[in-house]
């Protein structure tokens, strides 16, 4: 049953409007420093990429040893533990269609904060290359970690059973589904099948949508596990 949690969690994780908004603008400042340089603009955003796979896997190691340590110190009451990761995952699927009726930017717990936006921005502008697009993703995934760490926490929770050895596939796994969507539009816009205006107006004007796919798959992730679906 792992492997439905886990991808259920991942595919959440990686309609977060957050992460893509991210990669437009590094694809775009890359594109201005090098308009006639396609290929420093497939290698900025694969960079960009790597550099995000690279953060949330070591903070999934991170949050697994953390669970360990504290499913230890509170063994006795571990089931609960168990059952409060079903509420959290209830939690932001709740907020998360909550955002499709009323959408607001800078939700709390589906968003960037409002106050973090022009911080990340002033980093994004300063890239220039591939290796700036490697160092600048693994800083802004600090800032992304408000609107994406809850579904990988639920995960890393429930992986935390296996330890980190047994984790370790797992946490791989769930990271190349969070940066899938990366990957695709990175390579879309290197092929030429889509503009970075173009991905970005997508995202725009399905962002309630996002959410709402986001937000069902964990409230039913939640509910399967409180229930014993799962």
């Amino acid at each position: 049953m792992n492997f439905i949690k886990i991808t259920s969690l991942a595919l959440a994780d990686s309609v977060n409007p957050c992460a893509i908004a991210v990669l437009a603008m590094i694809l775009v400042a890359i594109m201005i420093q090098n308009p006639d340089k396609k290929r420093r603009v497939l290698l900025g955003g694969l960079s960009f990429v790597a550099a995000v796979y690279v953060g949330y896997f070591i903070y999934g190691v991170i949050i697994v040893q953390l669970f360990r340590t504290l499913t230890q110190a509170i063994l006795t009451a571990s089931p609960y533990v168990y059952k409060g990761f079903a509420i959290i995952s209830m939690i932001l699927g709740a907020l998360n269609i909550k955002d499709f009726f009323y959408y607001k930017k800078g939700s709390v717990g589906t968003e960037m904060p409002i106050f973090l936006r022009p911080k990340v921005k002033k980093i994004i502008e300063r890239v220039t290359s591939p290796s700036g697009a490697f160092i600048t993703g693994f800083l802004v995934t600090l800032f992304l970690l408000p609107c994406t760490i809850g579904p990988y926490v639920v995960a890393s929770g429930l992986l935390s059973d296996l330890g980190i050895i047994g984790a370790l596939p797992w946490l791989l796994y769930y990271n190349l589904i969070f940066i899938l969507p990366m990957i695709i539009i990175t390579l879309a816009i290197y092929f030429g099948f889509a503009k970075v205006d173009e991905v970005t107006g997508w995202k725009d004007r399905n962002i309630k949508r996002l959410h709402l796919v986001a937000g069902l798959l964990l409230f039913l992730v939640g509910v399967a596990l409180l229930t014993g679906w799962l």
